[in-house]
């Protein structure tokens, strides 16, 4: 474990004992080092949450180690806690409540100072532009406010270790940015955040290390410029398709994901000007709206390590994969 390290996993298994014997974690090594957002990246059912439950103590792992902040965190679940935040994919109810009163109650539950809490909450809502909803009742915010009014709970009085579990859902574009922008700002201040999700796209804005987890096994961990590395001299290319057309790929591309009227795939850096050729035809025939190459990027990572199947992962955020 390095000296930085907020959080060292190493070896973990989990196995739910039932009808199927679903092998949820395989052996599993993970570090998130101070001021680092470590994302964990994979499809619905890869074993995300099995790993996130045995980190907080929720879960008792079947094998393996989990240090949290130098704590056994499976001798001693109890302390490790202390040293953590999480929002959880589902909101904690908040009825009776208005945000700004739900955050600064978290705060200080978390034993913060009852003055810092209050300023800490008075920054996050006017970062992540919470203002005109702040003294509302909970019962009558959007899906959106109700999300940001939870990573606001979660990082007003902030463990060692943060873990976001799909903190973007509903979250409209606009405030997506502010949310990213706090999640930079949380790793810069010293804290590990744990960024779990299955959107490629939303892990390759902020992450400084990834790991990309399927049927409970990391199959790779690297920084993107580290995983991306084996696909250059490749691009990715994107359409999007006129109404009712479908799609017939030049010959050198290599599909990849194809979901609500848009395509993508890749292509050797040589045969790029062929394909843009090919695509411009397209478009004046009408079959394309739109086209554009783009350097290789995570998600043609994520489609080599976990093939085709899985590639409803780059659905839009707020939407089920």
């Amino acid at each position: 474990m390095g000296s930085d390290d907020v959080l060292t996993v190493r070896g973990l298994r989990k196995r739910y004992r039932g009808r199927r014997g679903v092998q949820a974690n395989d052996g599993i090594d993970l570090d998130v080092a101070a001021g680092q957002v470590v994302g964990l990246l994979g499809h619905n059912g890869a074993g995300k949450t099995t790993l996130v439950n045995q980190v907080v103590g929720l879960v008792l792992p079947d094998a393996g180690t989990i240090h949290l902040d130098g704590i056994d965190a499976v001798a001693d679940p109890h302390q490790a806690r202390q040293r953590v935040s999480i929002q959880a994919q589902a909101n904690v109810p908040i009825t009776g409540l208005t945000p700004r009163r739900a955050i600064e109650l978290v705060g200080r539950i978390r034993g913060g100072d009852r003055t810092a809490v209050r300023r800490s909450a008075a920054t996050l809502i006017e970062a992540l532009d919470l203002g005109p909803w702040a003294d509302t009742p909970a019962e009558k915010v959007s899906g959106g406010i109700a999300r940001l009014t939870a990573f606001a709970m979660t990082v007003v009085e902030p463990g060692r270790l943060v873990v976001l579990d799909e903190p973007t859902n509903d979250v409209d574009p606009v405030r997506r940015r502010l949310l990213w922008q706090q999640i930079r700002a949380l790793a810069d201040s010293g804290r590990g955040v744990l960024l779990v999700t299955h959107n490629v796209r939303e892990a390759e804005r902020v992450v400084d290390r990834l790991a990309v987890l399927d049927h409970g096994v990391v199959l790779a961990e690297d920084t993107p410029a580290g995983l991306t590395a084996p696909l250059q001299g490749s691009l990715t290319v994107e359409v999007d398709l006129s109404p009712g057309t479908p799609l017939l790929w030049h010959p050198a591309v290599r599909p990849g994901t194809d979901a609500r009227g848009r395509a993508t795939g890749t292509v050797r850096a040589q045969d790029a000007a062929e394909v843009v050729r090919w695509a411009q035809d397209e478009v004046g025939a009408g079959r394309l709206e739109r086209y554009a190459l783009t350097p290789a990027s995570l998600e043609d990572v994520y489609v080599s390590l976990v093939g085709d199947e899985h590639h409803a992962t780059t659905a839009p955020v707020g939407e089920a994969a």
